[in-house]
């Protein structure tokens, strides 16, 4: 039952279960109920909300309100109804529960919070701006959804300080919140001693809803943070029981409680999220009693509070109130103020974050001092490590080969990069989706991240890709310099590419590990056979998407993928051994297409060739000079950073006089035009593959050293 106080009366709602008539008479919520609050609720851990009488509090929240309200109907788009049922979480979490502080968004100790609800972005930002973040002004406020504005649609890291993740499609914000909570508890478990505990010490909120519930990732990354026993990951459920399509009882109907429990998760429900503040204050210490478990606490809400004509329906879920709706929810809850108007006492109330979240940083920065003085290694890693700034001379540590080194396949030269940098590298943190052992991602120095293991840096995420990408992405965005890798077959980032995308978006440099990158696994078939993936890769902005040849070109694709924090990097590795070819280097992939092999004067010909065809190209180059035909080779290991070098570079590799050129690699062909042009040819796979050994499909495709040269043969004819 949800209880709807108007005038001093109650007005009862019944939501009934699906196929049961729904009341016809339109809800109109106003005011908060009179009832006394409940002052034996109070914790330490919450600042003190007495100090506040309960009329300024339904003050401050109706200023969430309409500042929301305001922007979406001058933005003529947007979601005001989840700003306007969530309001009291808001005032909640941001004035009296979380440590942060506003005039240095980026502070290392503060409280993360997450809106995984990211249509309701005004809510977020109406907070950020009564809180005093320098990053989101009135005049922002104006631009909800404009060009270049502050204020996106969605929320995103990169354009507004204060938001910690992008959260754009449903539930990605919940497994980015998994894995903020768990860079928490990997650094806490690293850097605090038993007299300094607050080193690293802070919770993780999450607000998510209904359709964050439906998406499956997100109860990916929920299994994972039930496992694990992420204590300081607490998610707020906006249980409003509305989507796009209209009440939610039309397909989800499951009791979304019993199945976090299930997962291992602490549930608490709070019936009345609109008026009972007290009961929301108390669930959250409830919360934050249970420290080996995360906690979820249902919040049911009227979406859209105050409305007398579209609250608790899906007319307020996606679009503006309008001027009429608007004028009468100010009516209807007593809010006499104009457009974008706040009273000065409630942005005195909420500006009181400032002076808080110095006071919290100074003292934070005291107690690291002194922690410094009594443990100047740790002190010295850690504040290296928040510095995100990586440590001098760390590639040093990256391997080189000769060709007379024994060939491997690059899935093997992989597994020595991350040995190799583990122990140089303090923030490297990753693993794999249940495929370690043919992924060969292990660092063998140390454990599993597990429960009471929270030190341990090898990542066991279980056949769960779309949450591993996404929780990598949140370790990524904890922004105290943790590197994540994430590890996979190439075939099964198409389960996680949303995530992968998100990265790109957001800018978090996630090196995605995947092998088998090709018709070269052989046996196991087409559904394990990536055709089309280096293309999808290579088409998304922001990402890096490299495919090295032998051991020399796999150091380089790490090297590339550690340096570059602000955009992921994937890396596709082989099954099949290759041979460390003569003229591959590590600076060769930092520049993303380089020469391995030339001839005298001009060449007649330009063989390309990635990751395991550079062999290919190679020999076949060698063959055509046997016959007196002078042929270039060049290997492309990441077309986007060769696209970023100066064009005289570019030229000097690819000479545009040079026409008749041949490309071989074991997949799509799609993409491949950019370099050879209407008169060029290709050797590879434009078709789903087969099962059989490797040798066998390659003969079938023709990807071969001979197939190469016939390719050649016919252009040079």
């Amino acid at each position: 039952m949800q209880t709807i106080l108007k005038a001093g009366q109650q007005q009862v709602v019944d939501r009934r279960v699906q196929g049961a008539a729904r009341t016809s008479v339109a809800p109109k919520p106003i005011a908060r109920s009179q009832r006394t609050l409940r002052q034996d609720v109070r914790t330490a851990a919450i600042a003190n909300p007495s100090a506040v009488s309960k009329e300024t509090v339904e003050k401050c929240v109706n200023a969430i309100r309409f500042l929301s309200i305001d922007g979406v109907n001058k933005a003529k788009s947007g979601h005001p109804g989840m700003p306007m049922g969530c309001a009291p979480m808001g005032y909640i979490l941001y004035n009296e529960v979380m440590k942060h502080n506003p005039k240095n968004p980026q502070w290392f100790n503060r409280d993360r919070f997450v809106l995984s609800a990211g249509h309701g972005s005004m809510f977020q930002y109406s907070l950020l701006h009564l809180n005093g973040y320098d990053s989101v002004s009135m005049d922002d406020l104006k631009s909800f959804r404009q060009l270049e504005s502050q204020t996106p649609g969605h929320p995103e890291n990169f354009v507004t300080d204060g938001v910690e993740v992008t959260t754009g499609p449903l539930g990605q914000g919940v497994c980015n919140a998994v894995g903020l909570a768990l860079a928490e508890a990997n650094l806490a478990a690293r850097y605090n001693k038993p007299d300094a505990p607050k080193i690293v010490d802070h919770y993780t909120y999450c607000i998510a809803g209904d359709g964050c519930m439906m998406e499956g990732l997100s109860n990916e990354a929920s299994s994972l943070a039930g496992h694990w026993g992420l204590g300081k990951l607490i998610m707020l459920y906006d249980d409003n029981k509305i989507s796009i399509d209209g009440h939610t009882e039309i397909s989800f109907t499951e009791d979304v409680l019993k199945r976090y429990e299930g997962l291992g998760w602490h549930v608490l429900h709070v019936q009345d999220g609109n008026h009972d503040y007290d009961g929301i204050r108390k669930a959250i210490a409830d919360a934050k009693a249970v420290t080996d478990k995360p906690t979820i606490i249902k919040v049911s809400t009227l979406i859209g509070y105050g409305s007398p004509n579209k609250a608790d329906s899906h007319d307020v879920h996606g679009a503006p109130l309008g001027a009429d709706e608007t004028a009468a929810t100010r009516k209807n809850l007593g809010w006499e103020f104009g457009e974008f108007e706040v009273p000065q006492d409630v942005l005195s109330i909420f500006r009181q974050a400032v002076d808080e979240g110095a006071k919290n940083e100074a003292a934070w920065k005291a107690d690291l001092e002194a922690y410094s003085a009594k443990y100047p290694t740790e002190a010295a890693e850690f504040k290296q490590l928040i510095s995100r700034e990586l440590p001098q001379g760390w590639e040093n540590a990256l391997p080189t080969f000769t060709p007379e080194d024994k060939g491997l396949a690059t899935r093997q030269h992989s597994q020595t990069m991350l040995n190799a940098l583990a122990p140089v590298l303090p923030g490297l943190i990753g693993g794999s989706a249940d495929l370690a052992p043919s992924n060969l991602t292990l660092m063998k120095m140390f454990g599993d991240f597990q429960k009471g293991q929270y030190a341990e840096r090898n990542v066991r995420f279980g056949v769960r890709e779309h949450a591993m990408g996404a929780i990598s992405t949140g370790i990524a965005h904890h922004n105290s310099g943790m590197i994540p890798y994430a590890a996979t077959f190439f075939i099964f980032t198409d389960y996680m590419r949303g995530a992968m995308r998100m990265s790109a978006l957001s800018e978090a440099g996630v090196i995605y590990v995947t092998t088998h990158d090709s018709i070269g696994l052989g046996e196991d078939g087409p559904t394990h056979q990536p055709i089309e993936q280096l293309g999808n890769f290579r088409s998304m902005p922001n990402m890096l998407m490299v495919r090295p040849a032998g051991g020399n070109e796999t150091a380089g694709a790490y090297k590339v993928g550690i340096e570059n924090r602000k955009r992921p990097t994937t890396i596709a590795l082989s099954r099949q051994n290759m041979p460390n070819l003569p003229g591959c280097t590590r600076e060769g992939v930092e520049k993303g297409a380089y020469i391995v092999k030339d001839c005298q004067g001009t060449p007649d010909i330009i063989i390309m060739g990635t990751g395991s065809e550079l062999e290919l190209a190679y020999g076949a180059a060698e063959e055509l000079e046997k016959e007196g035909k002078k042929a270039r080779v060049v290997s492309m290991p990441c077309w986007e950073l060769y696209e970023e070098q100066p064009q005289s570079y570019k030229d000097s590799v690819l000479p545009p006089s040079i026409t008749k050129r041949v490309a071989v690699e074991a997949g799509s062909s799609f993409g491949w035009e950019r370099y050879l042009g209407w008169t060029g040819a290709f050797v590879g796979v434009d078709t789903f593959g087969y099962s059989a050994p490797a040798p066998k499909i390659y003969e079938k495709f023709g990807i071969t050293k001979d197939g190469v040269i016939a390719a050649c043969k016919k252009l040079l004819a």
